[in-house]
């Protein structure tokens, strides 16, 4: 753990399941493991994967089930989604997926929560969403999901399994709505600014002024989304790190895929626009050597006050991947000497 003050900051890890060219979904999702029984390893807090759709380099669309691939080959490690994106769901399904889960895995799950739909209006009409819902509906449908974890009898119904589990929600978010919201309900608050990091100080502060105390929380708790993509050198860092800046790219360009292989001097290679789009989207980012990645991590950390890191760093080759990991262990490590 980072040590900032008194304060230990803790690790975890954020995976997408990538699937990188030239191979597929199970792989993806073995790789995924691979990477969180590393983590476990390494002293990692949580694993959280995330819900993305119709996105053929992405291999966590159904992302409890991914969890359950993950709880079973761990022993230890806490996993969660990070997040589902409550408006494709119905609260009652969620509360039923995670509580198998949670019987699966006791004590190990969490649920992170946002509201974007993680898909285009085609595939969310796919998935039977309401495109015309209204702003009030995910305060409403996270109420009704924390009702159905709680085993509330006002309901009228119960969600078996998931009622009397009590699985800890966190808000997720990259505006200063999710702010506002995980402040009201008394909620952990993750801002992803690992790739939307435009009004994190905003939110943060927001969320700490507002906060109301909870039974799930006393005080503020804020994790932050961070890019940590860490090698014997710097050079060698920027290598790895552009398979993840062509995918963004790439995503911006609306010609999404698998995750492709680094390329040498990429960055330089692009035109101004996406160079400057590029350095907007990864000002959360440690790109380089341990000493490089524990200067940004020192600073990301000053200027946040976050509790927790949760870490991303979607790598093309496995074995550069686990050892980016291992080293950001090592630098946590050492800060916290």
């Amino acid at each position: 753990m980072i040590q900032m003050g008194t304060k230990a900051v803790k690790f975890s890890i954020l995976d997408l399941s990538p699937v990188p060219q030239g191979s597929d979904v199970r792989s993806a999702l073995d790789r995924s493991l691979a990477l969180a029984r590393h983590g476990e390893a390494l002293g990692y807090e949580r694993f959280w994967m995330a819900e993305h759709h119709g996105m053929e380099g992405i291999a966590s669309a159904a992302t409890a089930v991914a969890l359950s691939h993950i709880g079973h080959g761990t022993q230890s490690i806490r996993i969660g989604a990070g997040g589902i994106m409550l408006p494709n769901h119905a609260p009652m399904v969620i509360a039923e997926q995670f509580g198998t889960l949670e019987a699966l895995f006791p004590g190990r799950v969490d649920l992170g929560l946002g509201r974007a739909p993680g898909s285009d209006q085609r595939t969310a009409q796919a998935l039977r969403r309401n495109l015309n819902s209204d702003a009030n509906e995910f305060p409403r449908d996270v109420l009704e999901l924390q009702a159905f974890l709680a085993g509330d009898d006002r309901l009228g119904i119960q969600a078996t399994p998931g009622q009397g589990t009590h699985i800890p929600l966190y808000i997720l978010g990259s505006s200063l709505f999710g702010a506002q919201l995980a402040a009201a309900l008394g909620l952990p608050y993750a801002f992803a600014s690992h790739f939307a990091p435009q009004m994190l100080d905003e939110a943060l502060s927001i969320y700490r002024r507002d906060f109301k105390p909870s039974e799930q929380l006393a005080e503020p708790y804020v994790m932050c989304g961070f890019n940590i993509f860490a090698a014997d050198s710097d050079a060698e860092a920027e290598y790895l790190a552009s398979s993840m800046m062509q995918s963004f790219v790439a995503l911006r360009s609306g010609n999404p895929g698998k995750m492709p292989p680094p390329v040498e001097g990429y960055r330089e290679s692009l035109p101004p626009q996406f160079q400057s789009m590029l350095g907007q989207i990864m000002q959360g980012s440690a790109i380089g050597s341990p000493d490089t990645v524990k200067q940004a991590v020192d600073r990301f950390v000053e200027r946040t006050g976050a509790d927790e890191l949760i870490i991303s760093g979607s790598i093309f080759d496995q074995a550069a991947r686990e050892k980016s990991y291992a080293l950001a262990a090592e630098v946590r490590d050492l800060a916290a000497a």
